[in-house]
């Protein structure tokens, strides 16, 4: 329902139901038609980036398709819509291959994983949280959305969102939380509309992070090639010293044994001796696993040379790639995402924050100080102007007790003091309560102030031609 809604168009192949309704997993990409690319035929297509998923075999690739349509959201992203989880372990199996393998190889190459919560149907499978698990690693990817968040009142919502971030904790161990988005992603009418500002908030807030997207893929890739580049030199490091180890003639395969279960202890000399980071070590477990059919012979010695060159690019190479992106980037129009309902709340009344915080008035002939106006005047006439205007340090007693800190005082008497003159005439002064208000209220300030909110008496009046 999410990419139903992203797209505002269904997609071929899509099926939307309460029941685990995907059995397949669907790349959603732009086409100049609608039509569909079987998984056998696309592992093949070499303008497409998915051959080196042949290897999971005609089991996963009858449950592999691509979805293709002429819509503009896709100009700028791919979608890759996974299989609805499954829960017990019987049904695990029936997929017929490795569904966390495929997981893991999606999470590696992806910008963005998106992992779906429905706020009345809560829980985390074993197959769910064996899924998360696969994305170890990529955790800087990950956010979580908790849909259909209007069919709980506030306060199941917060009883939600709290078990949700319980269970997440179990699933995912990393100190940091991870950013939930919370609403109500679908086109149709708000059950509970009690929530509606914070569901618009959050959706603006997901939409951005998707937006820039295109903009911070290059530096995604460079760092990935970067973690590709570590990973790839303490490989050759594992690799170089168990072949050293490896007797020239006899007891080989007790030798391999031993090595094998030793592994954790060899982590530790490699750290030691080559000053290497823990965490650029492979899981210690999946490691074991993979060396137990291979043939420790057969590996190659260290190459230092090699290591040199690898240590030489990390240290100088990537220095001046990202200087060539980030030229490259400013000399390019910001790329964004555009079409579907990235479309639906950027202009027009129903854009995000309109009619709000300093937007509000913005529309209206009317200066939209003018109707708290009569309240901010009892104030002003209490601190004693002098010829209709109040000195710096009587405005500053009054400021200070909205208890708002000096450095947002300050930016708002710089936006009150329309004249510079150092003091404030009694619009001047409303204006800086209003702007305390908008601050109050949970709204940013503006750089410099909106020509709707400056006061009528300090409008510069329109020249008009003879």
């Amino acid at each position: 329902s999410i990419f139903r809604y992203l797209l505002e168009q269904d997609f071929p192949g899509m099926r939307i139901g309460p029941e685990p309704t995907t059995d397949s997993f669907i790349a959603v990409m732009y086409g100049d038609s609608e039509g569909n690319v079987p998984g056998n035929a696309l592992v093949v297509d070499p303008k497409k980036p998915f051959r080196k998923l042949s290897r999971f075999g005609n089991a996963f690739l009858n449950r592999f398709m691509c979805s293709q349509l002429p819509n503009q959201v896709l100009k700028s992203i791919s979608i890759i819509d996974s299989p609805g989880i499954l829960s017990g372990e019987k049904q695990r199996i029936s997929r017929g291959y490795d569904f966390c393998q495929v997981l893991q190889w999606f999470a590696e190459r992806v910008d963005r994983i998106i992992l779906l919560f429905d706020a009345h149907k809560l829980d985390i499978s074993d197959e769910f949280s064996e899924a998360i698990k696969s994305f170890r690693g990529q955790d800087d990817k990950i956010r979580v959305v908790l849909n259909k968040a209007d069919q709980v009142d506030t306060q199941q919502l917060m009883r939600v969102y709290g078990a949700l971030m319980w269970s997440l904790g179990k699933v995912i161990n990393t100190p940091e939380v991870l950013r939930v988005y919370i609403g109500s992603f679908w086109a149709h009418p708000l059950r509970n509309t009690e929530n509606r500002r914070l569901f618009e908030a959050e959706a603006q807030d997901l939409f951005k992070d998707i937006q820039s997207l295109p903009q911070k893929a290059a530096v995604r890739k460079l760092n990935d090639l970067i973690k590709r580049a570590r990973l790839a030199k303490v490989h050759a490091y594992i690799i170089s010293y168990l072949k050293k180890e490896m007797p020239s003639v006899f007891g080989k395969e007790n030798k391999k044994k031993e090595l094998i279960s030793r592994l954790p202890e060899i982590y530790i000399q490699l750290q030691r001796e080559y000053h290497i980071s823990a965490g650029d070590f492979p899981e210690v477990k999946k490691m074991q696993e993979l060396l137990e059919t291979c043939d420790f012979t057969k590996f190659h010695s260290l190459k230092p040379k090699l290591i040199e060159a690898v240590d030489n690019m990390l240290a100088n190479k990537i220095a001046s790639l990202m200087s060539l992106i980030s030229q490259e980037e400013s000399n390019m129009p910001t790329e964004m995402v555009h079409g579907g309902a990235f479309d639906g709340t950027m202009a027009g009344p129903f854009g995000h924050g309109y009619g709000e915080g300093v937007k509000e008035g913005a529309d209206e002939d009317e200066w939209v100080v003018a109707k708290d106006k009569p309240a901010y005047d009892e104030i002003f006439y209490t601190l004693s102007p002098i010829n209709g205007k109040i000195s710096g340090i009587s405005a500053k007693k009054e400021m200070v007790t909205s208890k708002l800190p000096n450095s947002v005082l300050g930016k708002i008497w710089k936006l009150a003091d329309c004249d510079g003159d150092g003091m404030l005439d009694d619009e001047e002064f409303a204006l800086a309560k209003h702007l305390i208000k908008i601050k109050l209220d949970g709204y940013e300030l503006p750089g410099t102030l909106p020509s709707h909110l400056v006061p009528p008496s300090h409008r510069k009046p329109l020249q008009t031609a003879e």
